[in-house]
């Protein structure tokens, strides 16, 4: 490797450090959908966005909440210290992944295409000074 992309892998490797954050790919569920329960908890502190996530109906909310703890985890494992009320969701982002591509049948001979989506989620805490 160059000496310029060292020095940038180290540059990303201490920002990557200095970040709590968790990643969930390949999520069966429609970006849509699961940008729709992320918005609920954009900006909130931790014990809010857990207990928001925890009494909605939507099957996106158990998957962002699973999601959501393994990212206090995170925190917790990189600082030594358990989190507290300081800690909130910085951003949380929704990208699609990859679509299963099937069809329906439909009258007269013809076919219709179905998409079958999947999405890919961001989330970041941060620290309330």
């Amino acid at each position: 490797m160059g000496k310029r992309k060292h020095e940038y892998a180290e540059k990303l490797k201490e920002k990557r450090s200095a970040t709590y954050y968790a990643v969930l790919r390949n999520c069966p569920t429609s970006p849509r959908k699961m940008n729709q329960v992320a918005a609920l908890i954009r900006g909130l502190s931790v014990d809010k966005a857990l207990n928001v996530l925890k009494y909605n109906t939507r099957e996106a909310a158990g998957r962002l909440e699973k999601l959501l703890k393994s990212a206090i985890n995170n925190y917790e494992q990189k600082t030594g210290q358990p989190a507290n009320e300081n800690l909130y969701v910085k951003t949380v982002k929704v990208d699609s992944g990859f679509q299963l591509k099937r069809l329906r049948t439909a009258p007269q001979g013809r076919a219709y295409r179905i998409r079958k989506r999947s999405n890919h989620v961001t989330l970041i805490l941060d620290i309330k000074n």
